[in-house]
């Protein structure tokens, strides 16, 4: 049997050193030093109101302080694009996320574009091409993260990222890189895709598509990082078929309760970041 890495374990400790350092800024700096995050929501979608409400809650569970704003489905582009540039001005507002999915009539490229660098908690505009950044994209941190803590050393191994997105699989493969890791990048347009992912020693799945990796496409012993959230029935499920693969592999992470934690912890952490960044440009 594999080894389950648990999400919601790690994200723990991590919220409990997210809480230490914001008490830690507070007393260093004073209340207005504490860390803040605005939470952004266009629409009714149960899912993203759900998500938001959770993060909101980790927000408060750790000692940063949070902001929701809800705006309805008919919100026009001009006008969400007017609110971020009014919080991006605003010097109490430390972090900003806006909720994912947009409604069709938005531009998601613009919007994300559109948030201050310096309060993008998401990290979506972190810098790639050194590892010497202020915040990283959150998946990709709580993917590294969980990999260190359950003992696993990237470099020289063959890492294989399914997926090509600007959220998860590009920052993803990159962050891989920095630490040494020898990395393709399958998406889908690749030919004979599960020749690649039978080579992986660690597999790292971010294609959206509901038990897209089977039993039949990983190498015996691998590692397997599920970042997929997909709903069947009204019930969560990731992108690996976790019955066929869990008793090849050596470790892997369960959908729910292994990333979706993690990426949550890692805004928390991010979120101290910008609010120790905006304490030292403020000295």
């Amino acid at each position: 049997m594999a080894f389950i890495i648990d999400g919601k374990a790690i994200a723990n400790k991590v919220k409990a050193e997210v809480a230490e350092g914001s008490e830690r800024l507070v007393r260093e700096f004073g209340e207005e030093a504490r860390p803040n995050m605005t939470l952004i929501e266009v629409g009714s979608d149960a899912v993203s109101k759900k998500l938001v409400g959770m993060k909101a809650n980790d927000c408060e569970m750790t000692g940063i302080v949070p902001t929701v704003i809800a705006l309805s489905e008919s919100t026009t582009e001009e006008k969400l694009l007017r609110l971020i540039d009014r919080l991006n001005r605003d010097d109490d507002v430390r972090a900003i996320l806006c909720q994912l999915p947009l409604p069709e009539h938005i531009s998601t490229k613009k919007v994300l574009a559109a948030i201050a660098p310096e309060k993008d908690v998401d990290g979506f505009s972190a810098r790639i091409d050194s590892d010497d950044y202020d915040v990283a994209a959150c998946t990709p941190a709580a993917v590294m993260r969980m990999l260190r803590e359950s003992g696993v050393e990237v470099a020289g191994k063959h890492c294989v990222v399914v997926g090509r997105s600007n959220i998860v699989g590009k920052p993803m493969a990159i962050q891989l890189l920095l630490n040494d890791a020898t990395v393709t990048v399958c998406h889908s347009k690749t030919e004979n895709i599960a020749e690649h992912t039978r080579r992986a020693d660690v597999l790292i799945v971010a294609v959206g598509r509901a038990h897209f990796i089977t039993g039949d496409m990983v190498k015996e012993g691998a590692v397997v990082i599920d970042v997929g959230m997909n709903y069947i029935d009204g019930r969560p499920t990731g992108d690996v078929d976790f019955a066929s693969v869990e008793p090849k592999v050596s470790m892997i992470t369960p959908v729910p309760g292994g990333v979706g934690p993690m990426t949550r912890a890692g805004l928390l952490v991010n979120a101290l970041k910008l609010a120790e960044r905006a304490c030292e440009r403020n000295k």
